[in-house]
């Protein structure tokens, strides 16, 4: 049985998000107008910025990064991973069986991240794995007990999780148990929603 974040999360996250409702003027979902995820550093709310004439400035502002190496990536970035959305990964932080990976390189992390997200440098990914519930054996690992996780990095242009997952899934980690938040840090941004520090 295929298991992936899907509608039956998402369904779960409007549910939790509707016991909230408020009279905020811009929500996640028109009855969720924020959720609370846990981190390593307490609770933390994700929400949207509630000033509707804010605007995204800066790095994530930019268009056109030069390609390659900023290539607009593809939907799928491996047969059996499933792609997904904002509020499919705020189910995924919400879930305890689920693991949100950042997979940017630590300088860009240091700058900001999806709350509940860990730090896995895409140039780590493989060597990480035991960490993720697979076990090396003499020459290859073994991942029957793999974690289920979803990753991401800058946005659409960005290769560093696409990378990752193909390597993971080259080393034994299972697609079906990979989820890819194509969006990534640029979408997040553009959505208002809420960003720390990984020192908040």
């Amino acid at each position: 049985m295929r298991r992936t974040i899907g509608a039956t999360a998402v369904a779960a996250v409007a549910l939790t998000g509707a016991a909230l409702a408020d009279d905020r003027a811009v929500g996640l979902a028109p009855d969720l107008p924020s959720v609370t995820v846990e981190t390593a550093d307490g609770p933390v709310v994700i929400e949207r910025i509630q000033d509707p004439d804010h605007e995204v400035t800066g790095e994530w502002a930019r268009t056109s990064r030069e390609c390659p190496p900023f290539c607009i990536q593809p939907i799928e970035p491996a047969p059996g991973v499933a792609t997904i959305g904002e509020l499919e990964l705020i189910a995924a932080l919400q879930d305890p069986d689920v693991v949100v990976i950042d997979s940017r390189t630590r300088d860009w992390f240091a700058g900001g991240t999806i709350p509940g997200a860990i730090n896995v440098p895409y140039l780590e990914a493989v060597e990480r794995m035991g960490e993720l519930g697979c076990e090396i054996g003499f020459d290859e690992w073994d991942c029957t007990g793999a974690t289920r996780i979803a990753l991401f990095c800058n946005g659409l242009w960005c290769g560093q999780s696409p990378t990752a997952i193909r390597w993971m899934i080259e080393a034994g980690y299972p697609a079906e148990r990979i989820s890819y938040y194509r969006g990534g840090m640029q979408s997040w941004r553009v959505l208002g929603l809420t960003v720390t520090l990984p020192d908040d």
